[in-house]
């Protein structure tokens, strides 16, 4: 598999004027350049308005957030179990590179995946009990629309039926290269079937919009994309840990926890980040 491109498949498996949005986005990425100054640095000891005073130790909110996608999930799950954490928010990182799907699709690599996925979402929910089954529509959702909405449905009853909500968000905008070209309509399509799903689940499920954060241009400075067009680095998986939690808060009733007190953590150091060549 090319390490550039992690969320791949692997060839033989076994894992005009901005908006309010936008300009909050861009003042959110703003702070994160000064907080991220030095980002090997220790961790700050988050602390927020949950904190208990007599411990120090963070309250907490009693939401659990069991996290769901590819590679590029997987490259934003360091700086949201920070932030979440640091917030009274506990967090489990279920992504997989190269795999990741809940859309088998008709090919015979993306059945296999969904199938492994699957297998695994179930023993997620049942050890860890969430609250909240968040799913980051992978690179590779490639189905057509019946077979997404029919995968997306599940998804939502799967997490409904745990006494859980299903929260979905797009993946961010990467390089179309040759490997994606081919799936372009697809991976069109899918961001689409999630927000109709999530709006005709009858408050079951949520669509957390993460072009108000990223865009829908790539190459564009605003898209933090790391050298390879399809991942992030530490500025942009702090930028994205920052407006997830945010847009969570909103829908789950909780703070997040400022950026300054979680985005100089030890989490910038995760190895994800070496293999990225990103800078240190």
């Amino acid at each position: 598999m090319n390490s550039n491109h992690t969320s791949r498949l692997p060839s033989g498996r076994t894992s005009r004027r901005p908006s309010r949005h936008a300009l909050t986005a861009m003042a959110a990425t703003a702070a994160l350049g000064v907080a991220l100054v030095g980002c090997g640095g220790h961790d700050t000891g988050a602390r927020t308005e949950g904190t208990d005073k007599s411990t120090g130790a963070v309250k907490s909110t009693g939401k659990k957030v069991l996290w769901v996608g590819d590679s590029i999930a997987g490259s934003e799950a360091p700086a949201l179990d920070t932030a979440l954490k640091a917030g009274g928010v506990d967090f489990k990182d279920a992504s997989s590179d190269g795999g990741g799907t809940v859309v088998a699709g008709s090919e015979k690599i993306t059945k296999m995946i969904a199938a492994d996925t699957w297998k695994q979402l179930d023993k997620n929910v049942a050890s860890f009990r969430p609250t909240v089954v968040a799913y980051q529509i992978t690179t590779y959702d490639w189905g057509s629309r019946d077979q997404q909405r029919a995968a997306y449905e599940k998804l939502v009853k799967t997490a409904e039926d745990a006494g859980a909500k299903a929260v979905f968000v797009p993946a961010p905008p990467i390089k179309l290269d040759a490997f994606y070209k081919k799936h372009a309509a697809q991976m069109r399509t899918a961001p689409q079937v999630a927000r109709e799903v999530a709006k005709g689940s009858g408050g079951a499920a949520a669509f957390l919009d993460a072009s108000r954060l990223w865009g829908t241009d790539a190459s564009a400075k605003q898209a933090e994309r790391a050298s390879d067009g399809v991942h992030n680095c530490q500025q942009g998986a702090a930028a994205f840990a920052d407006w997830f939690a945010a847009e969570l808060g909103k829908q789950e009733g909780f703070t997040p926890a400022a950026v300054d007190t979680w985005a100089k953590g030890r989490w910038t150091s995760d190895d994800r980040y070496a293999q990225l060549k990103c800078d240190s």
